[in-house]
């Protein structure tokens, strides 16, 4: 009895495993379809963040226009006073407004002190400041900043010569 009890367990073993193989198999290549899906999903994911970034640098680089509707320019009202006011409101200097603004500091002095009036283009300008929040404004200076930088760096020049005067001789 033995050896009968020891073929119908090899033989159950046997059918165990083919059964368990018809299964395992399609499962198999399914689990590997799924993996190159999940491998071109994460490639496509990773080609659209690189995408999102470069068009983030993009949209970072064009600037911000301070415009406004020139029915507002006209309807607002200029002063030295309210300059100063929308300036320490804003939490900024007298050369930072200068440089969102596009002046020199001297300007936004004059304009200060009621020496001059800012020009229609530049009231534009500060009409539009006063729409912007602080952190808006800081964001807006950064960028600016930023673009001067790159505007002020030199290129580095070749190797210069002296240039020797010759004299003539008699």
């Amino acid at each position: 009895m033995g050896k009968v009890e020891g073929i119908i367990k090899s033989e159950i073993v046997r059918l165990a495993k083919r059964e368990i193989r018809k299964i395992s198999v399609p499962l198999g290549r399914d689990v590997r379809a799924l993996k190159i899906v999940v491998s071109q999903i994460r490639k496509t994911v990773m080609a659209l963040e690189r995408f999102a970034t470069h068009q983030q640098k993009e949209l970072s680089k064009t600037k911000t226009p301070l415009e406004v509707a020139p029915e507002e320019i006209k309807i607002s009202r200029f002063s030295p006073r309210l300059i100063r006011s929308l300036r320490k409101h804003l939490g900024i200097t007298q050369k930072e407004l200068a440089i969102l603004s596009g002046v020199t500091v001297g300007a936004i002095h004059q304009w200060e002190s009621g020496m001059f009036k800012p020009r229609s283009e530049k009231k534009g300008v500060i009409v539009a400041l006063r729409k912007l929040g602080r952190r808006e404004v800081r964001n807006l200076l950064e960028e600016r900043k930023g673009e001067m930088v790159e505007k002020n760096v030199r290129k580095p020049r070749g190797k210069r010569t002296k240039k020797i005067k010759k004299t003539s001789r008699k």
